[in-house]
């Protein structure tokens, strides 16, 4: 017996949601669609579900727009039905449904990120620490202090101490030996780098855990012979057989990381993936997925992150969301597709919530003057009560709309409409009063999905004119 789902949505989603559900075919044979009664969904509010939502609910699960608020657990006791919080458009639903109607466990990772502050001799230790906590908020889990040559680092000591006081676990990236030295008297974590030399510096049982590499470069017989010493000696250890950029060695560094996992099937290792993103004029969000497909394939658990390129300024949130998606995927033992969005930033796989024939039928049922816009494979659709023009440029549409003389509602238009150009182009999906979803490239300010937003502008002006009338 198929599931039994209720779809809660108003009088102009209702077609597009009924053309959907049966879509599904024999799927959604106990699925129904209820009209609460409200011409957009979106207006759904707690109170006019509670009011007018007929008791019993012969439904295992309701589904909500995603753009109603209302309190999903008030609402579950009061019906005792689970609620939930669909999509905000229907075009997503049957992707949303498609993994058991619920969204993707993205909470879970199994590798740690090492974040490199290049420069941590140059700073002060205040500095360090406020771009520690910075790095940490981003998710780095490890703060590694890069050591530069010819560049006395005094305070590395008290810079130690102070990130190990507020909780940090610290890394120290040196190629020189007394550095390292240093840095493992101050009580480090990690050093980066030993090798089968310089590993002697360490007593025997070390609590620290270093990172080794070959020497010379490229030399794995050496990596395998500085861990067979480690294990000799109590030390754990990670491996890393060093990434190189691209035409100066790239293809045969990842053949030394496939063999160095199939020599040591159960050590821990490490990918610095700084020399693509840094070194390469690539947007490094795809560049990083696919370094951590690497990464999750050959269970490499420890990455080590610079960005120090403006076109790298978010490869940690980029690193962040690209574990956690690549996590899940495996874990389904699924393609890592279809879990999350984050790395999708400039264009979107399902850049369109509708089509231009359903623009064209909902602008015919509208009975108010209101803008809506939206945007579809042929362009920019604006739509009104007896009004719908498309475009393929903001400033095409300007001489239809008649609002040169009202400054505010132009000044709303040219904003909203130079938006949904830039989404058209690029491919992105637009949501009218909405900000374009660039995934993990820009920071997104957590939206409480109970609370209905502000009145925007220029529907402020437009109530505060109206009470001004009627006291006249």
């Amino acid at each position: 017996m198929s599931e039994r789902l209720l779809f809660l949505t108003g009088h102009l989603a209702y077609p597009r949601l009924e053309r959907m559900v049966a879509g599904f075919g024999e799927a959604a044979r106990g699925w129904r669609i209820h009209n609460i009664g409200v011409k957009v969904a979106a207006l759904m509010t707690q109170e006019i579900i509670e009011r007018r939502l007929p008791r019993p609910v012969e439904a295992d699960r309701v589904i909500l727009p995603g753009r109603c608020r209302a309190d999903l657990d008030a609402l579950s006791q009061r019906f005792g039905v689970p609620f939930e919080r669909g999509p905000e458009e229907v075009a997503d639903l049957p992707a949303y449904l498609g993994r058991g109607g619920a969204k993707p466990d993205l909470s879970r990772h199994d590798m740690r990120i090492f974040a490199e502050i290049v420069d941590a001799s140059k700073m002060s230790v205040a500095e360090v620490v406020a771009k520690a906590r910075d790095l940490r908020g981003a998710g780095a889990d490890v703060i590694d202090l890069g050591c530069l040559p010819d560049t006395p680092f005094d305070h590395m000591e008290e810079t130690i101490a102070a990130l190990k006081s507020e909780g940090f676990k610290v890394s120290v990236d040196s190629a020189s030996v007394a550095e390292l030295t240093r840095a493992a008297k101050a009580g480090v974590d990690h050093l980066l780098s030993l090798d089968e030399e310089t590993l002697s510096i360490l007593p025997d049982n070390s609590p620290l855990v270093p990172i080794l590499v070959p020497r010379p470069h490229g030399d794995l017989d050496s990596l395998q012979r500085a861990a067979r010493i480690a294990r000799r000696r109590g030390i754990d250890f990670i491996l890393d057989p060093i990434l190189d950029p691209i035409h100066f060695g790239f293809a045969a560094s990842i053949a030394r990381y496939v063999e160095i996992r199939a020599r040591e099937p159960d050590a821990e290792i490490m990918m610095g993936t700084g020399n693509l993103t840094e070194l390469t004029d690539a947007d490094s969000a795809g560049v990083t997925a696919a370094m951590l497909g690497i990464c999750s394939e050959l269970n490499i658990r420890h990455l080590l992150t610079v960005q120090v390129s403006p076109h790298t300024r978010r490869t940690l949130q980029e690193h962040d969301a690209a574990r956690r998606l690549m996590y899940a995927a495996r874990a389904d033992r699924a393609l890592p597709k279809g879990y999350s969005d984050a790395l999708l930033q400039v264009h979107d796989k399902r850049p369109y919530s509708a089509t231009p024939e359903e623009i064209a039928e909902l602008a015919r049922e509208l009975r108010d003057v209101n803008y809506r816009i939206d945007v579809t494979r042929d362009g920019v659709h604006v739509f009104a009560k007896n009004f719908h023009c498309v475009e393929t440029e903001a400033m095409s549409l300007f001489p239809h709309l008649k609002v040169e003389q009202d400054g505010a509602h132009a000044f709303y238009l040219g904003a909203e409409l130079m938006k949904a150009e830039l989404a058209y182009k690029l491919g992105k999906r637009y949501r009218q009063d909405e900000p374009l979803d660039f995934g993990a490239a820009i920071d997104k300010d957590e939206e409480d999905a109970a609370r209905f937003k502000e009145m925007g502008h220029t529907m402020r002006k437009a109530r505060e004119e109206k009470g001004n009338a009627s006291d006249s």
